[in-house]
């Protein structure tokens, strides 16, 4: 993770309009602040682990998940380029290790705010009303994954999940499992399901949608 690259900084604050008025601002900082270029599948941060920085994504994508002790994973929120990482802000505001871990789920270009001067930005009003603005709309999306995960059957969370992705989804099950918070012989046992009922054809790591009016009418 250690690939460099030029990156102009009007099209950072673009992208981040509150970092117009910080200080030290992007100018001064452009010199020492050079964006990292990382492939997909890159960890980030991992949880439990303190927090070395504050990723501002320019490019790509980053998925946010936690992990259980058993190999579970649930993704709690995707960051890309004009949005904030709740995981990263929480731990800097509160000094303690990160409740969840980053992986790029595409190649990605990202600045890396160090803790100190995260600290000193925030004091800025307009990029602190942005971070706080980004906990009330995390915490909605959150509160709405939460319901979903404790009271929706998996079988409609699975045909909401394999909806509007086009129709064939190159994706292993295990990826769906990870996904809706779930185990993967879970998800292949719905699979099959759905494949004797020909709304799907499964192959090898794609699934290909057969009956799509099937699936919606499920997930509604």
């Amino acid at each position: 993770m250690d690939a460099l690259c030029d990156w102009p900084m009007a099209e950072v604050t673009s992208l981040y309009p509150s970092l117009k008025d910080v200080q030290p601002g992007l100018a001064e900082l452009q010199s020492s602040l050079p964006p990292m270029v990382v492939p997909a599948h890159t960890e980030l941060f991992s949880e439990n682990a303190a927090c070395q920085g504050f990723p501002l994504v320019l490019e790509g994508e980053i998925k946010v998940s936690r992990h259980s002790d058993d190999g579970r994973s649930l993704e709690l929120y995707r960051v890309v380029p004009g949005e904030l990482c709740l995981v990263s802000s929480a731990s800097l505001f509160r000094s303690q290790p990160l409740a969840a871990c980053g992986i790029t789920t595409r190649p990605s270009t990202f600045l890396l705010i160090r803790p100190e001067l995260f600290k000193r930005w925030i004091e800025t009003p307009a990029f602190r009303n942005d971070v706080l603005g980004l906990f009330a709309e995390r915490m909605a999306d959150l509160t709405a994954l939460v319901d979903a995960v404790a009271f929706h059957r998996l079988d409609r969370r699975l045909a909401a999940a394999l909806l509007g992705r086009g129709q064939h989804l190159n994706l292993t099950h295990q990826a769906l499992a990870d996904e809706l918070g779930t185990v993967r012989e879970m998800v292949t046992r719905l699979l099959r399901r759905f494949e004797r009922d020909g709304w799907v054809a499964l192959g090898r790591e794609q699934i290909s949608i057969l009956n799509s009016a099937a699936l919606r009418a499920l997930a509604s």
